[in-house]
């Protein structure tokens, strides 16, 4: 057999083995009904059961640890980490930037999502959240001129309503889109180019922040839907305007 022939083959095989590896930490995960910050056994422990070695184990423990599922350190054993926004950020990252979905599609997704989060936060958040949501609605007022501290501010809003609403899986979908906002967000200013044109983007924040101060469900996802409906257009000229290099 050739040296190319036994060298494919043997990359096949450590694949397979490195996959049996991590669905078997994965099951294990389940079966012993592990949570958050509960400690796995270490790399000897699969090694040994699975009759495979350290190496395989190591580069198993490599590929959870990349995709959030368990948080790896030096000196300690590995723990089940919590659930992290940012592997989809990386995936809607990818998607985009070669061109498997367009800006349009994600911020079409983002719509339907935020218009649900809008209301359970009406329904569910506390005063503390709903007066943070309104300070950081006066917040992006307060700093219009400065568009680092907008987007910033902007981000930060629609996180906080998609963290009042109590679903942890909004709110990490909701965090996802925070990397393609911090892009999106100046560019659709900059085509806001008249002071009544901003105080009206200001204003339907507003708008939106005092609903779920009041817990009106309704008027919070009709908020939230003209507040779609008027920034997805100045969104998406926006990132027209810009080089593929810089979304």
């Amino acid at each position: 057999m050739s040296a190319v022939t036994m060298s494919g083959r043997s990359g096949v095989e450590g694949g397979s083995l490195v996959q049996r590896a991590i669905d078997a930490v994965r099951t294990h995960i389940r079966t012993e009904g592990l949570r958050v910050g509960d400690s796995l056994p270490g790399e000897g422990h699969f090694a040994d059961k699975l009759g495979v070695s350290r190496a395989v184990m190591r580069e198993a423990f490599g590929v959870l640890a990349a995709l959030r599922l368990i948080d790896v350190g030096n000196g300690r054993k590995p723990r089940v980490s919590a659930i992290d926004g940012a592997v989809i950020a990386s995936s809607l990252d990818h998607a985009v930037s070669t061109a498997q979905i367009s800006v349009a599609d994600v911020w079409d997704v983002r719509r339907t999502i935020e218009i649900r989060t809008a209301a359970l936060a009406a329904l569910n958040r506390t005063d503390a959240e709903a007066r943070a949501i309104v300070d950081l609605a006066e917040a992006m007022d307060r700093d219009h001129a400065d568009m680092t501290k907008v987007a910033a501010h902007d981000i930060a809003f629609h996180d906080a309503i998609a963290r009042a609403g109590k679903n942890a899986l909004f709110v990490q979908i909701v965090s996802s889109f925070a990397p393609l906002m911090q892009e999106a967000v100046p560019a659709a200013w900059k085509t806001r180019e008249g002071p009544e044109d901003r105080a009206a983007t200001l204003e339907r924040h507003r708008t939106l922040a005092r609903a779920i101060m009041d817990r009106d469900a309704d008027a919070a996802v009709q908020a939230m839907d003209a507040h779609f409906d008027a920034s997805i257009g100045d969104i998406l000229r926006g990132l027209a305007t810009l080089e593929p290099s810089d979304v």
